[in-house]
């Protein structure tokens, strides 16, 4: 009879979790949900602002993506600390960094293409990553992959361009985060990561007992998302409030003015503008639309699209609390010089 007591309070405990991270689940995906409306409405109905104005588009960006980010951010951590409560780091280890060089930048790329993500919203991705073993490269190549090769932009541009465009965007995309991913890898700059990420236990399994129960894997799953998101909130609304002011002040008629022309700089000149923008890659596509419309070539087009989403300047922001200057200077060089590299190509086959 002293057996069965423990067991249905155990067991009244376990519902009581579950009950609470479903009512939670509800909540977050209310608040998701109401995350553009709330924006809408207070920019154009409590500021009373034009949703033409300069500083009504900034504000609504800003208003929108903060929450939309802290909320992406709570939620993939709490799901990826959970997924990883049932997998040891040496379990993780083995299957995406035991593989030999390559084969496990491809695996980390692909699933990169197939995670609905923006860079800023990879972010806890790539810390469970590093936290994991996982080689730095292969995290990379991840991190790259994720907000580069999006699902939406195949599709968009499939339906403007065809097939041949938007299979070359995928092949150039998954390229470039291999061979990027390869590169870092191969510089070994593992010490050029902050501290404290290597020191989180984000599901490790050090804290949890050999059978631990779904309250035990629900804490833990809490305490780290909340502790990754107190350390890279500051930064995430720092980088969205500077992309949200490019967002709302940068006219996209003065960037197919600049890129709409065939000059030999244009391919650089779009990596180099598209880094201080912050948009995803659905987003972009307009733009796309309209500098080759002004007579922009395709490569430089897609090398714009691809700076754009793998290498904006509030990703670097929110990087910064996760790396140190040197490993993002090298991530920005490496991707860089890919994306300049596919930009020509395409303006060469095309």
């Amino acid at each position: 009879m002293n057996q069965v007591v423990p067991s249905r309070l155990d067991a009244k405990h376990e519902l009581k979790s579950f009950l609470f991270v479903g009512m939670a689940v509800v909540v977050w995906l209310i608040l998701y949900n109401i995350v553009q409306p709330f924006a809408d409405w207070l920019s154009y109905g409590l500021l009373k602002l034009s949703p033409d104005s300069h500083l009504g588009a900034s504000l609504a960006f800003f208003f929108y993506d903060v929450p939309k980010i802290i909320l992406l951010l709570g939620g993939m951590i709490f799901l990826i600390t959970l997924l990883r409560s049932f997998f040891s780091a040496e379990q993780t280890r083995a299957w995406l960094g035991g593989k030999r060089e390559g084969v496990g930048n491809v695996l980390a790329a692909s699933l990169g293409i197939v995670t609905p993500f923006c860079s800023c919203s990879a972010v806890p991705l790539f810390i469970g990553f590093v936290e994991s073993g996982i080689p730095l490269g292969v995290t990379f190549s991840f991190l790259i992959s994720a907000p580069v090769v999006n699902e939406v932009a195949l599709v968009m541009l499939f339906g403007l361009f065809g097939w041949k465009v938007a299979g070359l965007y995928l092949l150039s995309g998954l390229t470039i985060a291999v061979i990027a991913g390869v590169v870092i890898g191969r510089l070994k700059l593992e010490r050029y990561v902050e501290d404290f990420v290597w020191q989180i236990k984000v599901g490790k399994g050090a804290n949890l007992p050999e059978q631990p129960t779904w309250s035990q894997r629900f804490q833990i799953a809490l305490d780290s998302a909340k502790e990754i998101v107190g350390k890279v909130w500051v930064y995430v609304v720092i980088g969205i409030a500077v992309g949200a002011g490019i967002h709302g002040f940068v006219p996209e008629s003065a960037l197919a003015d600049i890129l709409g022309k065939g000059a030999w700089w244009s391919v650089p000149a779009a990596v180099i503008l598209g880094v201080p923008l912050y948009s995803n890659a659905a987003g972009i596509i307009p733009i796309v639309s309209a500098l080759m419309e002004k007579g922009a070539a395709l490569g430089t087009s897609l090398a714009f699209m691809m700076s754009v989403v793998g290498l904006s300047l509030p990703e670097m922001i929110i990087l910064r609390r996760v790396l140190k200057p040197q490993l993002i200077a090298v991530f920005i060089g490496t991707v860089a010089l890919a994306i300049v590299i596919t930009g020509y190509l395409f303006n060469i086959i095309l």
